[in-house]
């Protein structure tokens, strides 16, 4: 019992994964994968009722068929109340709570939540990283939360 609720607690502090929405072509390729603009959603692990939704372009070509291209750092993020807010834990006042890989080597799409205690607001940025350098490119969105405060660590 105590092994399973080890286990429990270590899937609710991962990063959420996504789901594909939807997707938009931008560059046609004859032969191969076109480029395109892909939509994923994801709940935010630790706030139940806020989804997020983020964009960002991916390759296509034979280099991206064969996952070997390298991602554009340009996306953006939506997050939404879609549900009563509840919180699952007391939040840390800033937290990854999305990370998926953006190339072959070392690049990921990252958001973070990041509490505004002030305007009882859950602020989110999305970025990249990339081992050497990582992007400027970023984009944010707020859910502001009504009815309640927000719980600290």
């Amino acid at each position: 019992m105590k092994t399973l609720v080890s286990l429990l607690l270590f899937a609710l502090a991962l990063p959420a994964h996504a789901e594909e929405i939807g997707e938009v072509s931008t560059t046609f390729h004859l032969l191969s994968p076109n480029d395109k603009v892909v939509v994923e959603a994801f709940d935010d692990p630790s706030v139940t009722g806020v989804a997020c939704y983020v964009s960002r372009a991916k390759t296509g070509g034979y280099k991206g068929a064969a996952g070997l291209a390298k991602d554009p750092s340009r996306f953006s993020v939506a997050c939404r109340q879609v549900g009563p807010i509840s919180f699952v834990k007391p939040l840390p006042k800033q937290e990854e709570v999305f990370k998926e890989s953006a190339s072959f080597v070392f690049k990921h799409v990252r958001v973070v939540r990041m509490v505004d205690s002030k305007r009882n607001t859950l602020t989110y940025v999305t970025y990249s990283d990339k081992l050497i350098d990582g992007s400027p490119d970023n984009a944010v969105t707020a859910v502001p939360v009504s009815g309640q405060r927000i719980p600290l660590k």
